[in-house]
């Protein structure tokens, strides 16, 4: 496995790689038009069902892993999708990614107080960035009067965090193991939960319209299969240290995806505080060095966004 620096990778893996930002940051504001007609924990439950199809056909899933997996799928991604997509439902594409990337330091958090693992200054110094950066994006017009969605965003944010570090706890699976886990164990929760608080998901179903469709196709095979299938591609030819820098662009494409497409407010703060938390998040998840990364983003492939 080459160690050199990232400049050393083939300009063909740095494509691949760079696709999995993109297509993860790209699906908030494919799912954003959606929602305004769709309930949102049904379309993320028609989400993982049409990627558990498609993993299953890669993965073998050992059966000891099932139960484990599906406690892990409630937290990390049952409540997690319930709170962020009805926060998205409210809230523009960019602004939600930009949230979202709360993430980095509740991971951080939560390691240091659960699994005692020590925080470094640098650590602090990026938490601390990254929640300014949170505070402008929090106080600007297209957000006021919305603070309740920004919170179910946060608590969204809080349930990933959590959730992966219950990932570590299962032990040296496999990242697309785990990703195959969540998406078969997470979908039938995600129906009963829709059918729960969204009323008959039959209803929805068969009323939906191409669009929704397209929606769900784009996030259970383009956003979980192949971001996943490339991410999986340079993390296993590359240091994860080395391939880490590119999963910052993620709220970069949401953005100016909700900006090109949707046509999102972008104001100065906006762009202020989305670069103070990238930074932050940079920080975190980044130590000096080509090859290193901090022991919190090791888990980060599993994270079934």
């Amino acid at each position: 496995m080459p160690r050199g620096g990232p400049t050393d990778m083939k300009t063909r893996d740095i494509f691949i790689a760079t696709v999995v930002p993109v297509s993860w940051g790209i699906g908030l504001v494919v799912a954003k038009p959606v929602l305004a007609d769709f309930p949102p924990i049904l379309l993320i439950a028609l989400r993982f069902l049409v990627a558990a199809v498609l993993l299953l056909c890669l993965v073998r899933l050992p059966r000891r892993l099932l139960w484990p997996m599906a406690r892990v799928a409630f937290v990390g991604a049952t409540i997690q999708y319930a709170f962020t997509f009805y926060g998205l439902k409210y809230l523009d594409a960019g602004t939600t990614a930009l949230i979202v990337q709360a993430e980095a330091p509740f991971l951080v958090l939560i390691a240091a107080l659960w699994l005692r693992e020590p925080m470094t200054a640098r650590q602090w110094v990026g938490m601390a960035i990254a929640f300014v950066g949170l505070y402008l994006v929090s106080g600007q017009p297209q957000v006021l009067g919305t603070w309740w969605a920004v919170l179910l965003v946060l608590a969204g944010a809080f349930s990933w965090a959590l959730g992966q570090v219950m990932v570590r706890q299962l032990g040296d699976v496999g990242g697309l193991t785990i990703t195959a886990g969540l998406t078969v164990t997470a979908a039938p929760q995600l129906f009963l939960v829709s059918w729960i608080v969204e009323s008959d998901p039959i209803i929805h179903i068969t009323n939906a319209g191409w669009q929704v469709w397209g929606a769900v196709m784009y996030l259970g095979v383009v956003m979980t299969v192949i971001g996943y299938g490339c991410w999986y591609h340079v993390l296993g030819k590359y240091s994860a240290g080395r391939v880490a820098p590119f999963l910052l662009l993620t709220p970069v494409s949401s953005v100016l995806g909700g900006y090109w497409l949707l046509n999102e407010q972008l104001t100065p703060i906006t762009l202020v505080g989305g670069f103070i938390i990238v930074s932050g998040v940079a920080l975190l998840a980044l130590e000096p060095g080509n090859d290193k990364v901090t022991k919190h983003n090791q888990t980060a492939p599993a994270n079934t966004r």
